[in-house]
């Protein structure tokens, strides 16, 4: 069974391939992610980080979920070195960066403690992968030409029970910047695919190395299970040492 509806502005679309799979279980997903988009989105006038961005909500009276956002940010900062900041260029807070990731991994836990173990959770492109597709096979996920109109694919990579996240101003236009240099537009490369081991940690870190410039590639190849492929403004492709190990059925 596959499903899709449009929420957080983007296509969030869940495939699960158990006989158990029930109507519930998608709506329960569904749901989730709406209540993501209402608290966390900074498009929306009602939502908690445009309150706390206005200043009618204190950082101390946040609720659980931001404040573990928060968190989040801060450690992926450090562990960045800096490269992952939700200050924005100017002042306001935007965690968008990590709230994605963080909650196709929070959707997936959902599926899991239903008893699903063969599915796929995917929204705005970044895909969590659990179990096997419905030919018994692992989850075969493609990486689109960045410089194409057509979604293209121009690499396919076989994953199961991995996450995978794709940073890139291509779709969006410059909404990554280096948070180091805020007026500094990156232009060196077009997209980061990363596979990590859930969607959280690809999706953070990928946003990370991707506002490093061509210097990305480099800090994903140094952390243990983690792979990347990157497309440079030439069309030239960089990976990590081991992600071919990914592009084999």
């Amino acid at each position: 069974m596959r499903q899709e509806q449009i929420i957080m502005g983007t296509p969030v679309i869940i495939e699960i391939n158990d006989k158990e799979a029930r109507q519930e279980f998608f709506d329960e997903v569904f749901d989730y992610f709406k209540y993501v988009d209402e608290k966390f989105s900074t498009y929306k006038d009602t939502s908690e980080i445009t309150a706390i961005n206005k200043k009618e909500i204190a950082k101390d009276t946040m609720s659980d979920d931001m404040k573990k956002v928060f968190e989040l940010s801060e450690q992926t900062k450090k562990l960045t070195g800096g490269y992952f900041d939700i200050v924005t260029p100017d002042g306001s807070y935007d965690p968008s960066g990590l709230v994605k990731g963080w909650s196709i991994f929070n959707a997936s836990e959902i599926l899991k403690n239903h008893g699903v173990k063969n599915f796929t959770v995917e929204a705005g492109g970044d895909i969590q992968t659990s179990g096997k597709n419905e030919n018994g096979n692992v989850w075969c996920i493609g990486i689109q030409n960045p410089f194409s109109q057509k979604k293209e694919i121009i690499k396919k990579i076989y994953v199961s029970d991995e996450g995978i996240a794709t940073s890139g101003n291509y779709v969006r236009g410059n909404h990554i910047y280096n948070p180091k240099d805020k007026n500094d537009i990156i232009e060196d490369i077009s997209s980061l695919t990363v596979i990590g081991p859930n969607i959280f940690e690809a999706d953070r870190f990928a946003t990370s190395a991707y506002a490093m410039g061509k210097e990305g590639i480099y800090f994903i190849e140094k952390l243990d299970g983690f792979e990347a492929y990157m497309i440079d403004k030439n069309g030239i492709a960089t990976m990590t040492t081991n992600f071919n190990n990914y592009t084999k059925q």
